[in-house]
């Protein structure tokens, strides 16, 4: 019986591949002289393709090993089994790419977009002019991540049953409904992380650091837990959330009053530590001046909502939609703003009754992938906030202090 034929990387020479590229553009256009990429086993190694648009281009095998491929287009790419270690992937669109089999060993994938991506075992067939197409056992391989950095990255729905990612940086990443069963993620960082209705049954997260992630509607059953950190994890809400044996649906009617009538009726009550997402939504809500400190925002729909004026200091906004929401002169020191949408937000100062004024005021917040484009943040505070992957297009951000 012949042995298993080897694995050959192809050299691309640079005018090839140019012109590889050049025809792969006029197939996403529609073009005379359009052909899909195909670069399947072709040695790429540390080749910079940083910010092309590669959609539907077949690159099962390929040698990625340190390239650059930030700001890729990369959705439904096939790299089945591709070589993509300590490769540069920041922000590179995988959405629903194959990635079975491949190695991300210690790559920096932060801010990258995995939504519905197969990270699953692989095995890559070669044809052998003997015995036709034979299945390589050193090929045989779950999809790698050991090291990587996924910080911010949006794995919503991704397929990794199996998947080996030690030590890798899942920190306010996207994971929610990811399917992770038996996979290896032993010590890898889970913090803020959202893993809403993921299923990590029989994962292994011996080590693993989970402080502050969402574990609402997650599966663990038979996962192993030993030295796991799980500080203040975020579980599912409750259904009715009171306080004082008062509803927080009660009480923040009471605070509208207030704010509709000028202080003539109803009150404004400290709501420190509550959790809102039993109200669903406060969409379009007047709740100017709301003091609620480390209360729980997460995911909610507050879009117009009126917050002026509000203490949010340690609140937890990860996901919230706050488009075009009145927030001026609010205090978000040290609040978890990740992934939240601030489209439009007023941001700017809120003007007091004796000429002074007060500004808006995120120092030492995460505000990790949110999205501000065309928000008014005129004279801001963004002192010591972590803002990577922020998308500020549009926002006016004049006489902000952010840091350098």
């Amino acid at each position: 019986m012949s042995s298993a034929p080897q694995q050959h990387h192809l050299v691309v020479d640079p005018q090839g591949l140019r012109e590889a590229l050049g025809a792969h553009q006029r197939y996403l256009a529609g073009r005379a002289g359009g052909r899909r990429l195909n670069l399947t086993y072709a040695d790429l190694a540390n080749c910079s393709l940083e910010g092309l648009d590669l959609r539907d281009c077949d690159m099962t095998g390929a040698r990625l090993s340190g390239a650059t491929l930030a700001r890729c287009n990369l959705s439904r790419a096939i790299l089945f089994g591709a070589d993509l270690r300590e490769a540069d992937m920041r922000y590179v669109n995988l959405q629903r790419a194959d990635l079975r089999g491949a190695s991300m060993r210690g790559a920096n994938l932060a801010g990258a977009d995995l939504a519905g991506c197969d990270l699953r075992e692989g095995r890559i067939a070669l044809q052998d002019k003997l015995d036709g197409y034979r299945i390589l056992r050193h090929e045989h391989r779950p999809g790698e991540l050991n090291f990587a950095v996924l910080a911010g990255a949006n794995l919503a729905g991704a397929q990794m049953s199996g998947a080996v990612a030690m030590t890798s940086d899942f920190t306010d990443a996207n994971l929610s409904e990811a399917v992770m069963t038996g996979a290896k993620l032993m010590r890898a960082v889970f913090d803020g992380a959202d893993l809403s209705h993921a299923d990590l049954g029989g994962a292994d997260l011996t080590g693993a650091s989970l402080k502050r992630a969402v574990l609402n509607g997650v599966n663990l059953r038979q996962a192993l837990l030993d030295d796991t950190d799980m500080t203040d994890v975020l579980r599912a809400p409750p259904p009715i959330f009171y306080v004082q044996n008062r509803s927080i649906a009660d009480i923040i009617s009471d605070h509208e009053a207030f704010c509709d009538t000028d202080g003539r009726r109803g009150s404004v009550t400290r709501l420190a530590s509550a959790d809102f997402r039993a109200m669903k939504t406060l969409r379009k809500r007047r709740l100017s001046g709301l003091q609620a400190p480390r209360a729980v925002f997460f995911g909610l729909d507050m879009e117009g909502c009126e917050l002026q004026g509000g203490n949010f200091t340690g609140c937890d906004f990860r996901g919230a939609n706050l488009r075009d929401a009145d927030l001026r002169g609010a205090t978000f020191n040290q609040a978890q703003l990740a992934r939240a949408d601030l489209r439009g937000a007023k941001l700017g100062p809120l003007g007091l009754s004796d000429g002074r004024f007060v500004r808006t005021d995120f120092s030492r917040a995460s505000l990790r992938g949110a999205d501000l484009r065309g928000a008014y943040a005129y004279r801001a505070r963004f002192l010591g906030a972590e803002m990577d992957g922020a998308r500020i297009a549009g926002c006016d951000l004049t006489g902000a202090e952010i840091n350098a």
